[in-house]
């Protein structure tokens, strides 16, 4: 009997053990959900994993029994502040929206939903002015990552320097088969579609990745989808959306792929190689005021 109850007692306090460790566990994995969601939506938005705390705290005080409530609350939070409240705040930090036009929009609205579309209003300006002169040609600015609205260093993934409110990506220029000027682009982030260099022509491409810079064509995996295939890359279009840029004093830097800088000659104290560590640029042209 007195072995019967020490059995009991013994097995009683196992499964106690185990219960106790299976709440930890349960604990500790939802913790780290967590964590790791908070920082997924920084990375990605700057904003996104403070909105998500917040919501959090605010599903605590909502009496509304429903599976879609964290969801709900989280999208109309973080719509309200990317629309209202982020535009308003990012001019205390030097930055401002890129201004949009007819012919200045996103080339995918993820970048406007992601808060990757703040600038220096001197990039505004540049913008604007490069419209101006680029009427008539029928050439649109698909821009693509801008930066973030706030606090300069904070960086903007995958890009090394996107992080001051002075850079931008903009989309290479495509043509119809028939030769005329398009506003499409051919992927539906923007980047990832190459224009490589031909058989003739310098590969800086191979050249980086040999040298063990893995990452040099890796935005190939960042297309999201391709579209357009009937589009091809418009040597006339870039090459006058090239120069029109280049022809601004409050430029400090361009970067495209030295192949296309042949091809289209070009030939400008600001064209700049970006070097190995970056990723190709034969996808998307780069540009940076002073």
């Amino acid at each position: 009997m007195e072995r019967s109850k020490k059995a009991i007692c013994y097995h009683s306090t196992l499964v106690l053990i185990s219960y106790f460790k299976k709440i930890e566990l349960k604990k500790i994995l939802t913790f780290s959900y967590h964590v790791f969601i908070f920082i997924l939506l920084t990375i990605l938005t700057q904003v996104g994993g403070l909105i998500y705390l917040l919501s959090k705290a605010l599903n605590k005080r909502i009496s509304w029994p429903s599976k879609l409530k964290p969801v709900i609350s989280f999208s109309v939070l973080y719509l309200l502040a990317t629309f209202l409240i982020l535009p308003n705040l990012a001019p205390f930090f030097g930055r401002e929206r890129i201004q949009q036009t007819v012919t200045i929009h996103p080339s995918s609205y993820m970048t406007v939903l992601l808060n990757r579309n703040y600038v220096r209003p001197i990039l505004n300006k540049v913008l604007s002015r490069v419209e101006a002169h680029l009427q008539g040609s029928g050439i649109q600015i698909n821009y693509l990552d801008a930066n973030f609205p706030f606090i300069d260093k904070f960086p903007l993934l995958p890009h090394l320097s996107h992080n001051d409110g002075k850079k931008l990506d903009i989309s290479l220029v495509y043509e119809t088969k028939e030769g005329h000027i398009s506003s499409e682009v051919k992927s539906n982030s923007g980047y990832g579609t190459f224009e490589a260099p031909k058989v003739t022509e310098h590969n800086q491409i191979r050249q980086c990745l040999e040298l063990g810079y893995f990452q040099y064509d890796y935005p190939k995996y960042l297309r999201f989808g391709t579209k357009n295939g009937d589009l091809k890359f418009s040597e006339k279009g870039t090459k006058k959306l090239v120069e029109t840029l280049l022809k601004e004093n409050d430029l400090g830097q361009l970067f495209i792929e030295p192949h296309l800088k042949t091809r289209l000659g070009l030939n400008h104290s600001k064209i700049r190689f970006h070097g190995c560590r970056a990723v190709r640029h034969d996808d998307h042209i780069h540009i940076q005021v002073k």
